[in-house]
């Protein structure tokens, strides 16, 4: 199966380096490109793309709005793209914005080819990027810009989950994988998908990457706890 993807960038070299990379895996197409939100809008509605690679910063309609409207737009239909958005560190305070626009995940503009190629599969499959060692530090750096627990009044929420599905939430905002989630309670992989599955199910989440969000919104994780 051929994972079509649609990049969005306003410089060209960038544009050009990516598919360069992309198009080497005979897993990957690039199905076209698009150098601000309003063009990227456009060309997700016509070509019906698998994942956008998304950039935060360009002119007119910027890349956290494109996502929103993406997102919200092909939500009803069958075909939901997925989006990454890349950013770079002096960016760090759009990804909170990007993720709740419906973001599937983030890469840094510096990212390993290999590790742009996995992400991308990664997201595709319907799951999230979730880098422990990134997100972890950009939720904590921006912790304070999220409405706080008694603003919102989620924390009764979580009384839906039973103790062990809020002990996976905890550890899933720790940025762990299902494989290490499995090896720290001591059960099956399965079984862990099932609780990761149910914890989604529960809460109305679309995927991992907002249950860390709202793991720090509810109060569950203190910001710097896995600094």
């Amino acid at each position: 199966m051929t994972i079509r993807v649609l990049l969005v960038d306003d410089q060209p070299l960038l544009r050009t380096g990516f598919r360069f990379i992309l198009e080497a895996e005979p897993d990957v197409t690039v199905v076209g490109e698009a150098g601000d939100g309003a063009v990227a809008m456009e060309q997700s509605r016509a070509l019906l793309p698998d994942v956008v690679l998304m950039d935060v910063r360009m002119p007119g309609t910027d890349g956290i709005e494109a996502t929103r409207r993406i997102v919200r737009e092909a939500a009803p239909s069958a075909h939901v793209p997925k989006v990454l958005v890349l950013t770079t560190f002096d960016l760090d305070e759009y990804i909170v914005e990007a993720l709740r626009a419906g973001a599937s995940g983030f890469l840094l503009k510096d990212v390993p080819p290999d590790e742009l190629v996995q992400a991308i599969r990664v997201v595709a499959a319907g799951d999230a990027i979730v880098a422990p060692s990134v997100t972890r530090r950009l939720l904590d750096k921006f912790a304070t810009r999220l409405p706080s627990a008694h603003q919102q009044a989620t924390p009764a929420r979580l009384d839906r989950l039973t103790e062990r599905e809020l002990e996976v939430l905890r550890l899933i905002a720790k940025g762990m994988s299902n494989a290490e989630i499995a090896a720290q309670l001591v059960v099956s992989e399965t079984t862990v998908k099932t609780h990761v599955g149910n914890v989604l199910t529960k809460l109305g989440l679309r995927d991992r990457v907002q249950a860390v969000v709202l793991a720090y919104e509810t109060g569950l994780i203190v910001p710097g706890a896995f600094s």
